[in-house]
């Protein structure tokens, strides 16, 4: 009769959206073949049809539309080619965005091969003149730097013909420098036994190891010279400006100079050939410069030229790579769909919400109508064996929560959804661990600056760290407020005690008060109105109070959080019409949670209530070890002797209670349909009434006892080992909060204090500064991520695994929103 009458109050409350995830219904689409790309596109523009891959058996080249895909590849290529050319050019790209719902890429295509062959050309000549710039500039400093090395060798009677005979090219591309020198310099016989010389340029890093080897590989018979270059030169490849240093190498001897020769080409040392005759050096130079500047005035005009081009290309480059990623996006859909070819149509298969039926039947409709076809696109509901995806509908204040949920494991389909509840409960054991309102104020005014900033920081690209921030800026709005309230609570303010709500309930034997440490104080008024009195703090037994309050409080807050859990798995099976696992999982597990760890709570309550000095270590270890025994002066209220009794025997029923039944009533229902004795729908977790009479037949053939056996008694030691595990668990709430409370008195005392107390300035402001660094960085950051941590895991473990199976599958949708750059 109870049971009734709270079902039916059950069935009368209001359903919440979130609590269950959407209904969803398996739909199969035939699309005609002229209006199959505009449909796809206005579904991926609504974002509410989960297509399932037809074609899943096929490779992705032998699906009907992988030209397409391909070509749309292609262009991402060339797209990316004149982004990554914008951003070495430093021109800032339009992120205007112009979308069009039909698109036509041929023109698009052709448009962006020419702008490829013509960038790539540009680039091409481009390199070609920087190269001989740097070959011009190269000889003008080597004829510079060179100058005097050979006039302090001018003694030495070197032959111009030998001297310009010996010097050569380290580069076939400089043909215009050589073309100026052969109409000055004419090859004369060589003399085998003459001074010569080579003279170049190399990298400065790489001098020490070339002068070396130079010197390894002739054996001492030369004579090295080098300069610093008044002028960076850039390379081409990494268009890094290096310092370069020039040398003149003097030798003898035809082998040395073979020598020299390949060293040189080994460490990239460009030799340039100087005369001796300062005649001929000055003519060169003048020519050399001459065309320097003609150079540099073409390379300045290709390079607006350039830079003209891509800002042009910059200002549709955004349009375009939306443009190309939407196609690419629906070919790659196109792909999941069947084509049959003699009725030339398309057919796909997919889910969506019941509620966007509506929704996706009107952009059919459209899409047949702007296509001008004569057919219209059929739309209607299949059955499925697999089960739907998971969709919740959330925004911005209930995402993160939602995916906290996730990262622990999806929902299954219509299964309760624990972020309704992970909305508050996790903020506020959260608080509970970090209680201080100082510390939550600081936390406050940054969830308020990121909340302010919304509009701002969503368009921008966050780093991962600040993109998370971003992300969870509501959950941190919460737990600062709830941090203020729990602080509020142990009245800390950066471990601080006020006077907020009034004065304190005692105060100090006499005036001097001596004996505050020693003998206690005296009370005077009634108990501080809220939260923890004041003069609690410094006092004898302050550690001892504080550690007995948040230790029976975390296991209070523990016993309901589970309890909770165990609740919504009443809930489920009540959904899903699971009548075996209410009797046989819910019904024991609530008594045997409670005859134990809900005593313990009734127990915590009436000690406060009554001020008793009972032992409760004592009560519930004789609770187990003698209960029959008299409780003495440990006994709380009258008939707790035998109220112990019998929840010790409800606790020893329960066990066997949760593990035999089930196993044996499913053989015994198994057994009756399989024998044709009863036709009853039986549906139970292990068989759902969602699957087809085929695959249900499939399962009872295959119903194996001692496995279903194993599993519930796996699960029957799982719930009573962690009902202990998890109570003991949830004082991690006392050890964190306790942990934080004296690491903040710490810094206060030790630091903050310590440096008030000298009479010196720098002293109090370096005092400050670490008491602001060791808040900021250990108590806001690393206490904030630990609190942060051991709250998940409250949800995770202690609280999920009392109902929660999340084994199921997201919904996603085709839709254009939630396409990347990653996915071009």
């Amino acid at each position: 009769m109870f049971l009734d009458k709270m079902e039916k109050f059950i069935d009368n409350l209001t359903p919440m959206d979130l609590m269950r995830s959407e209904k969803m219904t398996f739909v199969q689409l035939i699309i005609p073949a002229e209006s199959a790309h505009r449909a796809i596109s206005y579904l991926g523009e609504l974002g509410l049809l989960q297509f399932r891959d037809l074609n899943a058996d096929k490779s992705p080249f032998q699906r009907t539309f992988v030209n397409q895909v391909k070509r749309c590849a292609e262009m991402s290529r060339k797209l990316r080619f004149f982004k990554d050319q914008i951003n070495k050019a430093g021109i800032m790209s339009s992120s205007h965005t112009v979308l069009q719902p039909d698109i036509d890429l041929e023109d698009l295509e052709i448009q962006l091969a020419d702008h490829e062959h013509e960038l790539i050309e540009m680039n091409s000549n481009s390199d070609k003149l920087r190269q001989s710039y740097n070959e011009l500039l190269e000889f003008k400093i080597v004829l510079q730097k060179a100058c005097g090395f050979l006039v302090s060798s001018h003694g030495r009677a070197i032959p111009d013909e030998r001297e310009l005979q010996e010097n050569v090219y380290s580069n076939d591309g400089f043909v215009e420098t050589a073309s100026l020198l052969e109409q000055e310099i004419r090859p004369g016989p060589s003399n085998p036994s003459g001074l010569r010389f080579i003279s170049g340029i190399i990298c400065k890093s790489k001098l020490l190891r070339f002068e070396r080897m130079l010197f390894r590989a002739t054996r001492g018979n030369m004579l090295f010279n080098q300069a610093p270059a008044d002028e960076q030169i850039m390379d081409p490849v990494s268009a890094e400006m290096i310092e370069k240093t020039v040398f003149v190498v003097f030798f003898s001897g035809e082998q040395a100079r073979t020598k020299i020769l390949k060293i040189c080409e080994a460490f990239g040392a460009n030799c340039y050939p100087v005369p001796e005759d300062i005649s001929k050096q000055r003519q060169i130079t003048r020519e050399v410069s001459s065309r320097l500047t003609d150079l540099e005035a073409t390379l300045d005009a290709g390079l607006r030229h350039r830079n003209k081009a891509l800002a042009s290309v910059g200002e549709h480059l955004s349009d375009w790579m939306n443009m190309v990623r939407r196609e690419k996006a629906v070919y790659d859909t196109l792909n999941m769909l069947n084509f049959d070819v003699t009725k030339k149509c398309l057919v796909g298969e997919g889910w969506c919400p019941i509620i966007a039926k509506t929704q996706i039947q009107e952009a059919l409709q459209r899409a047949t109508f702007d296509s001008s076809s004569q057919v219209g696109i059929i739309c209607h509901p299949m059955d499925a064996v697999e089960s739907p995806p998971t969709y919740f509908r959330t925004n911005s204040f209930t995402s993160p929560y939602q995916e906290i949920v996730d990262a622990y494991g999806v929902a299954r389909y219509q299964e309760a959804n624990p972020a309704v509840y992970t909305t508050i409960i996790f903020p506020f054991l959260f608080a509970v661990m970090f209680g201080d309102w100082g510390h939550g104020i600081c936390l406050l005014l940054g969830a308020l600056i990121l909340i302010a900033r919304e509009s701002k920081l969503s368009t921008q690209k966050l780093g991962s760290f600040m993109e998370m921030l971003f992300g969870g800026r509501y959950v941190l709005l919460l737990m600062s407020l709830f941090s203020i309230y729990c602080g509020l609570i142990y009245n800390e303010f950066f471990s601080v005690p006020f006077h907020i709500f009034g004065e304190s309930a005692y105060r100090c034997r006499d005036n001097t008060c001596r004996d505050a440490h020693t003998i206690g104080l005296v009370k005077v008024r009634d108990p501080y109105p809220f939260g923890v009195d004041p003069k609690w703090r410094g006092s004898r037994s302050e550690l001892a109070f504080l550690n007995s309050m948040k230790m029976k409080m975390s296991i209070l807050l523990g016993v309901v959080h589970m309890n909770l859990g165990i609740i919504l798995s009443y809930f489920n099976a009540r959904f899903f019409g699971n009548t075996l696992d209410i009797r046989y999982q819910f019904v024991p597990q609530m008594i045997f949670l409670n005859s134990l760890f809900g005593y313990l709570s009734l127990l915590i309550v009436v000690k406060w209530c009554t001020g008793s000095q009972a032992d409760l270590y004592h009560v519930m270890i004789y609770m187990f070890l003698s209960p029959t025994d008299n409780l003495g002066e440990n006994q709380l209220f009258w008939g707790q002797r035998p109220l112990q009794i019998v929840l010790l025997l409800l606790a020893l029923i329960a066990a066997p209670w949760m593990l035999f039944p089930k196993p044996f009533i499913l053989k015994k229902l198994h057994t009756e349909r399989f024998q044709g004795r009863a036709y009853g729908i039986l549906n139970t977790s292990e068989m759902d009434l969602e699957e087809p009479d085929s695959a249900r037949q499939h399962h009872h053939e295959e119903f194996n006892f001692s496995e279903v056996f194993v599993h519930q008694m796996i699960h029957a030691i799982e719930f009573i080992l962690g009902s202990v595990s998890n109570t003991a668990s949830y004082l991690r709430l006392w050890a964190l909060s306790l942990a934080h409370s004296e690491l903040s008195t710490v810094f206060y005392e030790k630091v903050l204090l310590l440096a008030w107390g000298y009479d010196n300035l720098i002293i109090r402001l370096l005092g400050l500064a670490v008491f602001a660094f060791a808040t900021a960085f250990i108590l806001l950051m690393m206490e904030t991520l630990s609190a942060f941590l051991h709250a998940l895991r409250l949800h995770w473990v202690e609280f999920q695994n009392k109902f929660y199976h999340g084994d199921g599958y997201k919904f996603k949708p085709f839709s254009f929103a939630t396409l990347t750059d990653d996915d071009e």
